[in-house]
């Protein structure tokens, strides 16, 4: 997210080099679905696909789960399209289908209660790790004789410790940093006398000491590449924000949210708990990705999502903080059961507790022709090197490799400009273990309430995969899940253009596209249909 950016000015302090937005400049309406050659924009080319491959042509509706932090299912433009469990979508609260989950109309709730009170908050998964380790290994040596699987236990600790510490460090001075700036900021904003502040504005103004100068750097060099005071303040609130939950909530051992619930956490394999309340106290990220996938493309407000033919259906799994992977492996088996062929997984970790879990749920998908779309994270790092959870890699119970999912879709980010900066900053990348890339830098899309905002992130680059994948399934059923992640990774736009990426020493390096995924590229919905067309005639020559 923007605030990202932020921190780094901080952790400079004196040389503030960033900017709140990926670009100097502002996008197209529509980005991401439109064409490079057409639009000059680098989208996927899903208006060039709608005009010139799929008019007139018969769709069938098809299911994709959202497992996200919930969904807003009476927003404007998604309204239409969420899913609706016909056999049980009264609430009499009566098992009408006989599924374990009560009156699941639009799906499933794993983070509340039969009381309908539900979790916000939660920790970092390497806090709840480290809260449950510590008092088996603060005090051990790295000397102490120990037997196999417990050096091994061991030494993740270790590298959990190190992990959390720094992560403490981060969100300590985030925190400190935030407040400070927003504080001083306020303070300027009140001496100018205006709400809503412009550049010239803050160039007139005489500092007061050298916090305010340094605010004022800040601010002049994001009012230069945007002038937007509202929207840099907003971000700077969220930046505030973040690292007071993370300090209150993701790093704090003292607190776990688990007994809301009321599950028997320690049972991996229990399936039936939660609620129905799909949308939960903060549906903003769920609603988002939503949209991306399916908002209604033919109703004049609002946004165009990808695919014109879906119904979305609702897991409410991630909380403000790292989702549980008992919750994750439940959705996933949820979403199958009830019939879904494609699954967004706008979320990740550094660290997995019942990894295990959440591989036979994804064998489960892979089993029943499901297709799975997640987003790499957004760290700036390269997941080959650094795992992100979940992934598509199936492990033992000595987390050694046993093979992996095929039908998975790992999703890195980018902006508009075919340029060094088309690969998004915060984008984590992997020539092995990122898949594609997709627009996921300032995309215009559906927020709680019927209102829109533009956000960032591989959580937004996902469901455009998400949604292409649903297009490409709706319009030619017969095609199986595997087969359609193949068209998608065939039908990629190449790029030659050479990207920014962090290095591991923390410096700034060109590289080929090729080493920041496996097919080097970017999706293209106009390529992946004429593929898929010419696929499905095949298929039918064959019978």
């Amino acid at each position: 997210m923007a605030f990202h950016k932020l921190l780094k000015a901080f952790l400079i302090f004196l040389l503030p080099l960033f900017s709140f937005g990926q670009a100097k400049d502002t996008p197209p309406a529509n980005w991401f679905n439109l064409d490079y050659e057409q639009d000059g924009v680098m989208g996927i080319s899903t208006e060039k696909a709608y005009e010139l491959l799929l008019k007139d042509k018969k769709s069938t509706p098809v299911v994709v789960a959202v497992i996200d932090g919930g969904v807003d299912v009476n927003h404007e433009d998604l309204k239409d399209i969420i899913w609706i469990n016909e056999k049980d979508s009264a609430s009499t609260g009566d098992d009408a289908d006989g599924n374990g989950y009560i009156n699941d109309k639009y799906g499933w709730n794993f983070l509340g209660n039969a009381n309908g009170e539900n979790v916000q908050y939660d920790n970092l998964e390497v806090t709840r790790l480290v809260r449950v380790l510590e008092p088996k290994y603060v005090s051990v040596l790295p000397t102490t004789p120990m037997d196999g699987e417990e050096r091994r236990e061991f030494q993740e600790y270790q590298k959990m410790v190190t992990y959390y510490a720094n992560k403490m460090q981060e969100a300590r001075f985030g925190q400190i940093s935030y407040t400070g700036l927003k504080r001083t900021i306020d303070t300027i904003v009140t001496r100018i006398g205006k709400e809503n502040p412009t550049l010239a504005d803050f160039d007139s103004y005489r500092p007061d000491g050298d916090f305010e100068k340094m605010a004022l750097r800040i601010v002049r060099k994001e009012l230069k590449d945007k002038p937007d005071f509202p929207k840099f303040y907003e971000e700077l609130e969220e930046g505030v924000t973040h690292f007071n939950n993370q300090v209150d909530y993701h790093l704090n051992k003292a607190y776990d949210s688990r007994s809301i619930v009321g599950d028997d956490y320690e049972n991996s394999r229990e399936r039936h708990y939660g609620n129905p309340d799909v949308v939960g106290p903060d549906a903003e990220h769920g609603t988002h990705v939503a949209g991306i996938i399916g908002a209604v493309r033919n109703n004049d407000i609002g946004i165009k999502g990808v695919a014109d033919d879906v119904r979305i259906m609702v897991l409410r799994t991630v909380p403000d903080g790292d989702e549980r992977d008992k919750d994750v492996a439940n959705s996933i088996r949820y979403a199958v059961e009830n019939g879904a062929k494609v699954i967004n997984m706008s979320f990740g970790k550094a660290f997995a507790k019942d990894k295990q879990v959440v591989d036979d749920a994804v064998q489960f998908a892979m089993e029943n022709d499901v297709l799975l779309v997640h987003a790499a994270g957004n760290e700036g790092q390269d997941n080959d090197a650094n795992p992100n959870f979940p992934n598509r890699n199936y492990v033992d119970s000595l987390g050694i490799n046993k093979g992996e999912a095929d039908a998975w879709i790992e999703v890195g980010a980018t902006s508009w400009k075919n340029d060094g900066d088309l690969l998004a900053s915060f984008s984590n990348y992997g020539r092995r273990s990122v898949d594609v890339c997709a627009p996921g830098v300032d995309i215009h899309s559906t927020m709680p309430g019927s209102t829109y905002k533009d956000q960032q992130g591989t959580s937004m680059a996902a469901p455009v995969v998400a949604g292409l994948a649903a297009l490409i399934r709706s319009y030619y059923p017969q095609l199986p899940a595997m087969e359609v992640k193949r068209i998608i990774m065939q039908s990629v736009t190449r790029v030659d253009q050479r990207v920014k990426i962090t290095g591991p020493d923390g410096r700034t390096m060109r590289v080929s596209m090729n080493d920041v995924c496996v097919t080097g590229g970017i999706v293209n919905a106009y390529k992946a249909l004429q593929l898929a067309a010419a696929q499905a005639t095949e298929s039918e020559k064959k019978k």
